[in-house]
């Protein structure tokens, strides 16, 4: 199997040694993101079509080689990945377009995308011998580290916002999670949560600062490539906050097209909230810095106004010619509505963001009727119970009797 080679800067190119406990560059700050790259030579040997027809693991430790760990036992025992892959001839239809693929990723452990990323950082936390592990998180996040944290014998720590859902915080204790409920911003989460791990020496599990996060959530893509037999779609669309998640799909991308299985990489099409949207701001204005605001959406696990992984996110979308959208809230919902009723997929808010985004994008023209697509959904709609009440309407208080039933059908019709 392969193993990390380097680690490389987002910003200035800067390359370090993998077995350093580097995370961010030195010499641009926070914002220098780092890149796990791998020998992509010996990968080509060893990452086949063929070798993976024959691999029965359904885990997202499948994909070890182009994964930064080399011992598999240091992986949680969780089924992490394998998540269903749905096309739907209605929306093809609709939208005009050859196809429409659904991936739905609230099916994980934890009913979110964000298990891929826990898994890997887990993994790593076991390989570094260490006995705790947290992070700050909206709510996904700190969900799959509690679960991934609590089958690896784990001390989990975790900050979210106060406002986070409370399903998503219940979700923590129940997994045995040590929850702090911050008063204040996910920033403001997110720097108390660095303060902590720095003084009590935690493991690390923030996507933003952890470069091998990314690496877990990049089996996504991984996993679509290889359901599509490597033969990918022109457009994936997928939710924003962070910038992890879509610079998680262009790193998998990337990393087939080094070993040969694809020869271009899609379009991604990077989603976010109107009330959360400073990533969208920047590729709009043709800018390489971010606006930093304070957030107002209920997509609450892509409401993040100070997004660290925004200079990947950017290439992201722009090496692969992709583009940017923003919806508001009611089209979040209205996404919540339509998803569910046509697909069956029921997604939380932020998970149907790139859904939402799909059906505004449709409406400039810019998808062409010989075009495939992929919508990514990252999290269950049990997740956020109070927004799928929004969403949903409510239902009809009727006597226990069928004349009663009578009228109000009759009325609705």
């Amino acid at each position: 199997m392969a193993s990390a080679d380097k680690l490389k800067c987002v910003l200035c190119g800067r390359e370090f040694d993998p077995k350093s406990d580097v995370f961010t560059c030195p010499d641009c700050g926070p914002d220098g993101t780092l890149d796990v790259l791998y020998d992509y030579g010996e990968v080509k040997r060893q990452f086949t079509p063929e070798a993976l027809a024959g691999n029965k693991e359904r885990s997202i430790s499948r994909y070890i080689e182009l994964l930064p760990i080399n011992d598999p036992t240091f992986f949680p025992n969780l089924k992490v990945g394998s998540s269903p892959l749905y096309e739907s001839a209605y929306w093809a239809k609709k939208l005009k377009v050859k196809q429409v693929l659904i991936k739905d990723d609230g099916r994980n452990p934890t009913a979110s995308f964000k298990d891929r990323a826990s898994f890997i950082g887990v993994a790593k936390a076991k390989e570094k011998g260490a006995t705790s592990i947290a992070c700050a998180s909206t709510g996904n996040a700190a969900s799959s580290l509690a679960g991934c944290a609590a089958v690896a014998g784990l001390d989990c720590y975790i900050f979210v916002p106060e406002k986070a859902p409370v399903n998503k915080v219940t979700q923590l204790l129940i997994y045995g999670a040590k929850v702090f409920l911050v008063k204040g911003t996910y920033e403001d989460a997110f720097k108390l949560a660095v303060k902590a791990i720095d003084a009590y020496g935690w493991y690390n599990r923030n996507s933003a600062i952890n470069p091998y996060l990314v690496e877990g959530k990049k089996t996504c893509g991984l996993e679509l490539a290889e359901e599509l037999s490597f033969d990918l779609p022109d457009k994936v669309f997928v939710s924003v906050g962070d910038g992890c998640i879509i610079s998680s799909f262009y790193k998998a991308f990337y990393d087939l097209k080094q070993i040969g299985l694809i020869s271009q990489i899609p379009q991604l099409i990077g989603v976010q909230a109107e009330g959360a949207n400073p990533i969208y701001k920047a590729f709009k204005e043709g800018k390489n810095v971010i606006e930093k605001k304070p957030t107002n959406t209920l997509a609450d696990s892509i409401a993040v106004g100070e997004p660290r992984n925004w200079a990947k996110a950017l290439r992201a979308v722009r090496n692969s010619g992709g583009d940017m959208v923003a919806v508001s809230d009611d089209e979040i919902l209205e996404a919540m509505r339509l998803l569910a009723r046509t697909s069956g997929v029921f997604g939380e808010p932020a998970g149907v963001t790139g859904f939402a985004g799909l059906l505004k994008y449709a409406q400039t023209g810019k998808l062409g009727s010989h075009e495939r697509v992929a919508v990514i959904v990252t999290g269950n709609g049990l997740k956020d119970s109070e927004s799928a009440k929004r969403a949903a309407g409510s239902p009809y208080e009727v006597e226990p009797t069928l004349e009663a039933v009578s009228r109000i059908i009759g009325s609705a019709n």
